[in-house]
């Protein structure tokens, strides 16, 4: 199994990004700095964090550099985030200053202002914000007259007490908690705030770094809260805050937040950029990064040794920051690396070298990786349960099956079980024209609507090929998503005993007829369309078996007529030889089959003579 949690190591050569921004926090040289990692879920935000972490640590010779990792999602619910943040930043600090007796007073004075800033973060909100250079577009109700006379260029201090005038209240009410100084407003406690924040990393000679994590998970309020904590009470010299979140979230949230306010698109964009001024997007997974991934997760499961890992992972990073010339992390520059590859995580090689180029490609995969994580520990435990209960799995089919449980529309996926589960042998021979065709680049026979899209064309061109192999027991150990049902499972046993004798016949007789006219009808139908998935696979229609078992159970049942006649009329008529005539010939509802053979000009000229014989055609 693969661990869904972010990691230190680098599988993706992501340290050409981290190392990028490392640079731009050393070179701020105090300068406070606010960078934002965004990215979708899964991409590998918070191993960026991470790695961006370890790039500064490398670079801190001085040991001046202090790291906060801050996840507002565990406070949501819980704490005041702006609080929660403060806390966890002045709890470090008074670490970092255990050795400096002026900075741990320091350090303890600015834990003591949590609890008033717990209080008057209830009521002050975005208007106190205000003062601080953040957009005015947050207060709202009671407030509204205050921000119409902030908004003209001039913010006075009357203006500032005037929108914080609904949380004066409540602040004062709490400010038993740390005894603030007799009439000091909010802002000018925030001020106060603020200046002994800036004296304590002064006193330690420490530059601050807060990693803020999973903000794009937070509820709106949580997420704004914690932005607005950072430009309002921490931004200072000596401070960096790198924030990983989806960028897409975080402007969703500045509208529900300010939902009571017509924000255009252009204010939302301001306010984001007041807030993050240098983005940094994780990197997008190309089909050899996806490739390099897969193949690195299985040499790293591979019992090969730390030592060994870490020398292929080095070199195949070194090879993805040559991709652009053309080189590639591909299975031949894997074996070269690995020259004693053992035999299984070859054959794990080999499949990743497969598998590549669909998961960077296919829409509900797109080259995530956790996903890919995910589609290898559902692998992984299929094969386990495989094990477990004896049956003999062959690892790269249930791969490739698994591949199209994830990524093809739910009925295509329902079809393909369908075809296995109701197949003699559990072989989907419906796929073999598709496969043959993929796999010499030819254009598709339409297999169905579900079908006809560009994942499944790649799909059947990926070995190996299923059309003829038997994969009831893929279905069996994949049955989590979709249950094992065949038509005998309802049929009645009576039923299922008929069928077995009708497919075993080889010439036309009546003797069943009264035992299947005894049956029910729903029995006829179910017979049928296990009857139907035995006539798919015959290539040529003379007199095959499944033939005389149409005509015994539409003897008994001329209501199943219909269907197998709709069922003739798509065979190709390349197929048809002259012997199958005969057989048609005297029943009525067969006319308008064979009448449509004797027209089509691809029927062969035996066949149409049978036909011309007969005293309906004469």
């Amino acid at each position: 199994m693969w661990s869904d949690n972010d990691t230190r190591r680098d599988f993706l050569n992501f340290r050409c990004v981290a190392d990028t921004a490392a640079e731009l926090i050393i070179q701020a040289e105090g300068t406070p700095l606010s960078m934002g990692v965004s990215g979708g879920w899964g991409v590998g935000k918070s191993s960026m964090l991470n790695l961006i972490n370890d790039a500064i640590a490398d670079r801190d010779d001085d040991g001046k550099y202090l790291f906060v990792e801050f996840n507002a999602w565990l406070y949501q619910g819980y704490d005041d985030a702006r609080a929660a943040l403060l806390e966890q930043i002045a709890a470090a600090l008074i670490e970092r200053a255990s050795d400096n007796e002026t900075g741990l007073e320091k350090a303890k004075g600015l834990l003591k202002r949590v609890n008033w800033l717990r209080v008057a973060g209830l009521t002050v909100g975005s208007g106190v914000a205000m003062a601080f250079g953040l957009p005015p577009i947050g207060l709202v109700g009671a407030g509204l007259s205050a921000v119409k006379d902030m908004t003209d260029g001039n913010v006075t201090t009357e203006d500032v007490e005037g929108a914080a005038e609904a949380g004066r209240d409540l602040a004062a009410a709490g400010a038993g908690l740390i005894n603030p100084e007799s009439g000091k407003t909010p802002p000018a406690q925030i001020e106060a705030l603020r200046k002994h924040f800036k004296e304590t990393l002064e006193e330690l000679d420490t530059t601050l770094v807060v990693l803020i994590d999973d903000l794009d998970r937070c509820l709106p309020g949580t997420a704004i809260s914690t932005l607005e904590a950072v430009r309002l009470f921490l931004f200072l010299p000596r401070t960096a805050f790198i924030i990983a979140a989806d960028d897409k979230m975080i402007r969703q949230a500045v509208r529900v937040h300010f939902k009571n306010v017509d924000l255009d698109d252009e204010l939302v964009t301001n306010y984001f950029d007041k807030l993050i001024q240098i983005p940094l997007r994780v990197p997008p997974l190309g089909t050899q990064e996806v490739r390099a991934y897969l193949m690195l997760l299985h040499v790293d499961k591979a019992g090969l040794g730390e030592d060994e890992v870490e020398r292929v992972r080095g070199a195949v990073c070194d090879r993805l920051s040559e991709s652009w010339k053309g080189k590639r992390a591909d299975l031949a520059f894997m074996l070269d690396l690995l020259p004693e590859c053992p035999p299984d995580l070859r054959r794990n090689l080999e499949l990743s070298d497969r598998l590549a180029p669909l998961l960077a490609s296919a829409m509900h995969v797109a080259g995530n990786p956790r996903l890919i994580k995910r589609f290898l520990n559902t692998l992984w435990i299929r094969l386990a349960v495989a094990r477990a209960q004896g049956v003999a799995v062959d690892e790269s089919t249930l791969a490739k099956v698994l591949l199209f449980e994830r990524c093809a529309s739910e009925s295509a996926y329902q079809r393909l079980v369908s075809e296995v589960n109701n197949s003699d042998n559990g072989c989907p021979s419906f796929l073999a024209e598709g496969e043959a065709s993929a796999r010499a680049g030819q254009p598709i026979p339409s297999l169905g609507r579900d079908w006809d899209t560009p994942f499944v064309k790649d799909w059947l061109a990926l070995e190996p090929a299923l059309a003829q192999s038997d994969l009831r027991a893929v279905v069996y150990v994949s049955r989590e998503t979709m249950p094992i049902i065949t038509p005998a499972d309802a049929m009645s046993t009576e039923a299922l005993g008929l069928l077995e004798a009708l497919l075993s016949m080889t010439s036309s007789s009546t003797a069943l007829k009264d035992r299947l006219q005894a049956l029910p009808g729903r029995d006829h139908q179910l017979m049928v369309e296990r009857m139907l998935v035995r006539a798919r696979q015959e290539q040529k229609w003379g007199k095959p078996s499944v033939l005389f078992a149409f005509l015994a159970l539409i003897e008994a049942a001329p209501e199943m007529s219909k269907t197998f006649v709709d069922f003739m009329q798509d065979v190709d008529v390349k197929r048809l030889t002259a012997a199958i005539v005969p057989l048609l010939g005297d029943k009525p509802w067969a006319e308008p089959l064979l009448r449509g053979w004797k027209d089509a000009d691809e029927t062969s000229g035996p066949v149409k003579k049978a036909i011309g014989r007969l005293k309906a055609f004469e």
